[in-house]
């Protein structure tokens, strides 16, 4: 899930004293925890999975070039040891391109690690939009967007685009009785954000397609926006 922010784990632990969050990250193909929360402590880095588990390493490659990246910095999340999983049953054209042959498995999921070890995932590398060469994570204008006391529900996805290759566009579920612009949306966001990151396109919908498990379905938002065609937008 969405990683918890402070000022909702602190409205949990008043009504809840006793009760601890903690955490976590894994993978199927990790056959269970990567990273995770021990402790009162750690569960106070809030933003964060956790680190990682004793039996793993762990490095942050730089997707493009392959080059391991130091604390703070953004890249995909490798992860080795003995419970990675040896391949995918009858597809070793899948295995070969997600386990190495040092035996790293490459998550997909955009990550780095801070000075003290803390693991923090960003967005699925294959969901960033690529706005004139820069990559915008949309799990991050999606947190913008929920913390908005009008906004029901938000998806953001890569609308195509001819000149900056995708446009951020937002989905949004307005709360009932309100009158939420498509302007006051883009400002909203605007004043959060670096100017590449920010909505350039929005839709207003009734609801957010969503799998059983609630991930985001954004091929089907992409497709409705295709289909919407830019006169409506």
């Amino acid at each position: 899930g969405a990683p918890l922010g402070r000022e909702v784990a602190e409205r949990f632990v008043a009504v809840f004293p006793n009760v601890q969050i903690v955490q976590g990250y894994g993978l199927t193909e990790s056959s269970g925890s990567v990273a995770s929360t021990v402790g009162p402590e750690e569960s106070k880095a809030y933003g964060s999975v956790g680190k990682l588990a004793s039996h793993l390493q762990a490095k942050i490659v730089d997707p493009s070039t392959g080059e391991a990246l130091g604390p703070g910095q953004r890249g995909e999340l490798w992860v080795r040891g003995p419970l990675v999983m040896k391949g995918y049953v009858g597809d070793d054209k899948a295995t070969a391109e997600t386990v190495d042959s040092e035996g790293w498995l490459k998550t997909g999921d955009l990550c780095y690690f801070n000075e003290d070890g803390f693991l923090y995932i960003v967005d699925r590398l294959k969901e960033l939009i690529k706005y004139k060469g820069y990559q915008v994570p949309p799990a991050e204008l999606e947190h913008i967007l929920q913390s908005h006391p009008e906004i029901a529900d938000a998806a953001v996805i890569g609308y195509p685009d001819e000149d900056a290759g995708q446009l951020p566009m937002a989905f949004i579920v307005r709360q009932p009785g309100s009158n939420l612009t498509r302007q006051q949306v883009i400002d909203y966001v605007a004043k959060h954000v670096a100017p590449y990151k920010k909505v350039r396109r929005v839709a207003f919908v009734n609801a957010i397609p969503k799998s059983p498990a609630g991930k985001i379905l954004r091929r089907e938002l992409v497709q409705q926006a295709l289909s919407m065609g830019a006169s409506k937008l």
